[in-house]
């Protein structure tokens, strides 16, 4: 593979990254912005943000492009949502951005843990606007109706590649069954802004990543995201290329014209980069 080019390296923020570890740590509490190796690490802390992931560490999936340990899951704690609620007091956040790991293992896939810690949140911060990143939870209705009604103002699951690369990147995933999430929760409560998101540098040509986004727009996905990815280890899916900021760039005015109400797309977005932004932009149209 190439040497990672000039337009990737980022600066790393060695205090604001400690501040906030200690935090999370005294909370218990985990952020994906860690466990999932996220190159806007610094950038984010320094700002006092973060993305929670709740019900532990442990996911029950081992997709071949994530870095977020799979194996057997923790209990559920039931005093995360608090503890979250006051991590976003004590970082004085504006937005919060919650997500998880995948949790076959309940019934409900982690549902009522979200549903409990947007409560917790909304009673200690109640102005703080809440965007969830949601597993599939195995496209169980109920499980989504439970975090649709707890009416956080971002709802986002990721597509994460184009549809003919799933059964190498996500083989346990299913691509029209994240599209029917996506379009469960936009009927269920259209106030809701949906959103999704999608890797590239895997193989997938520029229109699949058309056609990516045409299936989004036409399950309502308001808000869609693209960036790089980058392969943790050797035993992860093979990075293909790194794509250039020219071509990000194209790919964010296609997906403009086509109708997104706000599209995230550079080789450093991840999918809760600079989350607020996006609300702000979706609420404006």
């Amino acid at each position: 593979m190439e040497k990672m080019p000039e337009w990737f390296k980022v600066k790393y923020n060695p205090a604001a990254v400690k501040e906030v570890s200690e935090l999370m740590a005294k909370l218990q509490l985990n952020t994906v912005c860690k466990e999932a190796n996220c190159p806007n690490l610094g950038e984010c802390y320094k700002k006092h943000t973060a993305t929670f992931m709740i019900l532990g560490s442990q996911c029950t999936r081992n997709c071949r492009f994530c870095n977020v340990i799979h194996g057997t899951p923790e209990p559920v704690d039931s005093a995360e949502p608090q503890h979250v609620a006051e991590a976003v007091r004590d970082l004085k956040l504006h937005h919060v951005v919650i997500t998880q790991v995948t949790r076959d293992d309940l019934p409900d896939g982690g549902a009522s843990q979200f549903a409990k810690t947007i409560t917790a949140i909304r009673k200690l911060c109640p102005n703080v606007t809440i965007e969830v990143l949601i597993s599939d939870m195995k496209g169980d209705t109920s499980s989504l109706d439970t975090v649709i009604s707890a009416h956080p103002e971002i709802i986002n699951h990721n597509i994460e590649t184009v549809a003919p690369l799933y059964e190498t990147v996500r083989p346990e995933a299913n691509y029209e069954r994240s599209l029917e999430v996506l379009h469960y929760v936009k009927k269920q409560d259209p106030t809701i802004l949906t959103k999704t998101g999608i890797m590239v540098g895997l193989g997938e040509t520029d229109e699949q990543i058309y056609q990516t986004m045409d299936d989004a727009l036409s399950v309502g996905c308001d808000i869609f995201t693209i960036g790089q990815y980058l392969r943790p280890s050797p035993a992860h899916v093979e990075m293909k290329e790194y794509v250039t900021p020219e071509k990000f760039e194209n790919y964010k005015a296609v997906g403009t014209k086509k109708g997104f109400r706000y599209i995230a797309s550079s080789p450093l977005v991840r999918s809760s980069y600079r989350a607020a932004e996006a609300l702000q932009a979706g609420e404006k149209v």
